[in-house]
């Protein structure tokens, strides 16, 4: 089985966003945003069920992807505060290097758009809708 502490290496080395490790099967993501995650979600969600997970940057809308997948554990770089607590409601067992009171956009202008979306919503299905629906949209408009 493979550890969190293995994980965590491998994404500050390999130059990923995303390791994912079910058992002693380990992915590795390169996209940014929750892009990796809301594929796991959709198309392979017995992969995340119990899983290890070390993530770059974890805000509401990755929260509440790792919650819907059953995630057992994370450890990520920087967290917002919600995805902290959402992340904790849930049980699942946090490690994380920097927590901020929001997540903000590439530029650093604003909020990052996914945790804007977030933050007003509380149901986990109401937040992977709205996420799905917002990839949809920035994807058809590339």
């Amino acid at each position: 089985m493979t550890s969190l502490d293995t994980l965590v290496r491998r994404l500050h080395e390999g130059g990923c966003t995303l390791v994912v490790a079910q058992g002693d099967d380990v992915r590795l993501f390169t996209r940014r945003g929750v892009v990796d995650l809301m594929d796991l979600t959709d198309n392979d969600p017995a992969f995340l069920h119990g899983a290890l997970v070390a993530d770059k940057v974890v805000g509401k809308g990755a929260a509440a992807l790792l919650v819907k997948g059953g995630v057992t554990a994370l450890h990520t770089d920087l967290i917002s505060r919600p995805a902290l607590d959402l992340l904790s409601r849930a049980g699942i067992d946090v490690t994380y290097d920097t927590l901020t009171d929001h997540i903000v956009n590439r530029d650093g202008t604003d909020w990052c758009p996914v945790e804007r979306l977030c933050r007003p919503l509380d149901n986990i299905d109401e937040m992977v809708d709205a996420i799905r629906a917002f990839i949809h949209r920035k994807q058809t408009t590339l």
